[in-house]
């Protein structure tokens, strides 16, 4: 019955392709190219699109590759807690529920039209709770740039930035709360037993900000993924070397690199996703 039905798929102008035992690939167009990624993974293309916007598909490639490599890092280390520092709509926590982690997640978010929508976002989902402050350095309050979508930020942009986002160029500024990471730890992980807690920094350039406020905490954390600036994009944020040094003086050691944009017209990285484990919590 299956090879029957694989002859009528060939003549029906599909093409069929063997991707190891007991697995097939089924493409609509002949010249689509079957690469043989690892055993179990296999990755189909069409070579002549792919070559003609080579960079937007590498774009989607490292996408899902940083989401799973980021699922086996909280497999392997046992995470039962992820603090999600600047979560914006949610996007983070729900790709972690795609695959498959089912632990629990602290969102925070400080600004309020944001905020609303992350909250409902997390409104069916009780293993993931939300708070409404950014985290830095100090307890207290800062002006945040707010504009539309996932830039919003505590700094200016730079002339790279503004050139490169046009929505940097007039936002509205709102105050916003701020508290210290190690000040909330004891409010957030409760919930979880014998917490081993895993940190993703997400802040427009605020990232060791929100660092510092950890002090002598970071060291509960087992991993942490932020984001590196190699272009930067806003004034006053610290560069790629600045902020890896911060992260390997805690203790944390390098995982992964994967690149989040690129200046198209050059093929240079702008931004990198940076992933890190304290080895020796595993």
């Amino acid at each position: 019955m299956r090879r029957r039905l694989l002859r009528l798929l060939v003549r029906a102008g599909y093409d069929v392709r063997s991707a190891g035992r007991g697995t097939v690939v089924v493409g609509r167009r002949r010249d689509a190219k079957l690469i043989k990624a690892a055993t179990g993974a296999v990755v189909v293309t069409d070579p002549v699109r792919v070559q003609a916007d080579w960079f937007v598909a590498e774009k989607g490639f490292t996408a899902y590759l940083a989401g799973r490599h980021v699922a086996e890092l909280l497999r392997l280390y046992r995470v039962n807690c992820v603090v999600d520092v600047g979560a914006n709509r949610g996007q983070y926590a729900r790709l972690l529920r795609r695959v498959g982690y089912d632990g629990h997640i602290v969102s925070f978010e400080p600004v309020p039209e944001t905020f609303a929508k992350l909250a409902a976002a997390a409104r069916d989902d009780p293993g993931w709770t939300v708070h409404r402050c950014a985290l830095g350095a100090q307890d207290g309050s800062l002006p945040m740039n707010v504009v539309p979508g996932t830039m919003s930020s505590a700094f200016s942009p730079t002339g790279f930035g503004a050139r490169r986002y046009a929505q940097l160029r007039s936002p509205r500024v709102e105050e916003v709360p701020v508290r210290r990471l190690d000040g909330v730890l004891d409010e957030v992980l409760p919930p979880v037993a014998r917490p081993r807690p895993f940190l993703k920094l997400d802040t427009q350039g605020y990232d060791l900000e929100a660092f510092a406020g950890l002090g002598e905490r970071a060291s509960e954390f087992v991993g942490l993924q932020a984001e590196l600036s190699v272009m930067p994009i806003y004034d006053g944020a610290p560069g790629m070397a600045e902020a890896i040094a911060a992260y390997e003086a805690a203790g944390f050691g390098i995982t992964a690199l994967y690149p989040v944009s690129r200046q198209r017209s050059t093929g240079r990285v702008v931004e990198l996703d940076c992933m890190m484990v304290r080895a020796d919590r595993l």
